[in-house]
């Protein structure tokens, strides 16, 4: 665990030079208001651990791990603006606490800033890249195009969530030097992680204690969302088993890489079995 606390310190240290390097001060003030409020870290501590994994160092990955950091805090700006949230992670949404103008310009910043740091490698701009057009589709089709089946739920679910977890993944992959094959694996270890990931939040959304989950529950029934409760015939106890099965080949997809790193890798396997396991 001590570890883990190093990796996540190196994390949020490169976070604040990015976020106090950004000009104007205006922006660097709505970034630095997005960033540094909170937040677990679980993508760039994948692409940490996925580069230690196949042998390369936290130091490698660290620019990539906090630039989709970024990527995922830019779209979560998005988000809040289309849920009307005003808050995010105990404090206020960047619409609510600058307008929503402002808003759009920090999650702008915030991809600028990300594309900075995936510059120094084409394989990295292109992973990410791809990521934001899943994700980008998969908003869309939130919106617009519903799903109405567990199938089309296992899509959406595999672009809004899965997409950025994969890139995760990928990043460290490619800040190791890592072959197409093993970039693959840990890819689609990190996409199943994700959809798992999205399935538990569903289900906590539904059925959990407000007071329990540290935040306000029925927020997919309230907005409409199209979650796997609502979309679905799945109960509760089969949609975890969906969740349980994704992180069951999650790992089976680890299970396909050259381990350098067999402590990393345990972080990974650990990370599967909690996002079906966690009570909030």
């Amino acid at each position: 665990m001590e570890l883990l606390e190093r990796r996540r310190a190196l994390i949020e240290e490169r976070l604040v030079d990015v976020v106090e390097g950004v000009d104007p001060e205006t922006l660097s003030e709505e970034v630095r208001h997005v960033t540094l409020s909170g937040g677990k870290r679980v993508r760039p501590m994948v692409t940490i651990l996925a580069c230690e994994t196949v042998g390369g160092s936290a130091e490698d990955a660290v620019d990539f791990g906090v630039g989709i950091e970024l990527v995922h805090n830019a779209s979560l700006v998005v988000d809040d603006i289309i849920d009307r949230s005003e808050l995010r992670r105990g404090t206020t949404s960047a619409w609510t606490e600058f307008g929503h103008g402002p808003a759009i310009i920090a999650s702008d910043g915030l991809l600028g800033e990300a594309f900075a740091l995936f510059s120094a490698d084409p394989n990295a701009t292109q992973v990410v890249a791809e990521a934001m057009v899943e994700l980008g589709i998969g908003e869309a089709t939130e919106l617009s195009a519903k799903p109405t089946n567990e199938g089309e739920y296992m899509t959406l679910a595999r672009r809004k969530t899965g997409a950025l977890f994969r890139a995760a993944a990928e990043l460290g992959a490619i800040a190791a030097g890592s072959d197409p094959f093993t970039v693959e694996a840990l890819g689609e270890y990190a996409e199943r992680v994700g959809v798992a990931f999205q399935i538990r939040d569903d289900v906590l959304d539904a059925v959990a204690d407000a007071d329990d989950l540290g935040k306000p529950t029925g927020h997919d029934a309230a907005l409409e969302r199209p979650s796997v409760v609502q979309v679905t015939d799945l109960t509760p106890e089969e949609a975890n088993e969906r969740a349980q099965t994704e992180a069951d080949r999650a790992i089976d997809a680890l299970d396909r890489v050259d381990v350098v790193d067999r402590e990393a890798r345990g972080y990974l396997q650990e990370l599967a079995e909690f996002v079906v396991e966690r009570e909030r």
